[in-house]
């Protein structure tokens, strides 16, 4: 199938972008990298009379380390990402994660901000962004705001963002100390999206007990997830817990989880404790030897 018609546009600024967006209202559709939205428009499973693309808009691109936080313009292809020195000293997780998005040229073509923005749940980029406390960045007619990303996910596919708004950058935190960091998934099909998958940080204090922690969580329920309050009971703990015990206690208090054509809901919360495990015995791993 083809596209239905839409009119396109390529605005020069993101001023320019989001203004575009306040006056063509419902039916413009922002277009970055167009790895998740081509396909939807070629399927005719979304139509939108105007398109605004952004990738004339070179001040949405970059990777710059400002004090303790990386900050990745939403423009940022994920190959980018993959390939950036800051990026691997200062935020190893989001490095880590970046080889399992598609294939290469999805990674080639798709945009750090596009993925955030399009909030698939059983995306790597959310998920790391939530479990890294990233803050989101936007732009809109009536200015710039920051999003924590705890409060950007809202739903399937859906964010805090308003209809005339737009994600200029992502800015992550950068861990110090003895830190260790890993991400897993299972998928049926080497880039295929995943059943369920963790993201793991920790941080060991020098009796080699967990400092802090945050554990991640994706393709489990309608947004990505953190386990908040497995990550509470592990501080303080000594750092050699049983890390099937501590995958059981991340999943276990999930009710939006859903029976599909790949499994069921206890296939998939079984396999989701099994990723928290081995992430998190790798994130350990790191953080002992750093």
């Amino acid at each position: 199938m083809k596209p239905a018609s839409f009119e396109y546009h390529a605005p020069a600024t993101a001023e320019e972008a989001v203004a575009l967006l306040a006056d063509l209202g419902d039916e413009a559709k922002i277009i970055s990298g167009g790895q998740s939205l081509v396909p939807m428009l070629a399927l005719r499973l979304a139509v939108f009379e105007h398109l605004v693309d952004l990738r004339r808009l070179d001040d949405l691109r970059g990777i710059v380390t400002e004090g303790d936080s990386v900050r990745i313009g939403a423009a940022t292809t994920h190959a980018e990402v993959g390939r950036s020195e800051a990026v691997r000293r200062g935020v190893p997780l989001l490095a880590r994660a970046t080889p399992l998005i598609g294939h290469f040229q999805i990674r080639n073509r798709g945009t750090i901000g596009g993925a955030i923005a399009h909030a698939d749940a059983a995306a790597e980029y959310p998920a790391v962004a939530l479990t890294l406390d990233a803050r989101i960045e936007t732009l809109s007619p009536r200015g710039r705001r920051t999003i924590p990303a705890a409060e950007f996910f809202t739903g399937m596919w859906t964010t805090d963002l308003a209809p005339d708004e737009l994600v200029t950058a992502i800015v992550f935190p950068v861990w110090h100390g003895r830190c260790g960091f890993a991400i897993e998934e299972f998928t049926r099909r080497s880039g295929d999206f995943a059943m369920a998958g963790a993201a793991v940080a920790v941080r060991l204090d020098a009796d080699s007990r967990v400092e802090r922690c945050a554990i991640g969580l994706f393709g489990l329920a309608p947004t990505p997830l953190r386990a908040t309050r497995t990550e509470a009971e592990l501080i303080g703990r000594p750092v050699d817990a049983a890390p099937e015990e501590i995958g059981r206690s991340a999943t276990a208090g999930l009710n939006a989880i859903s029976s599909d054509v790949h499994g069921s809901a206890d296939y998939r919360r079984r396999v989701g404790a099994a990723m928290v495990a081995r992430a998190w015995r790798r994130a350990v791993e790191e953080a002992r030897n750093d």
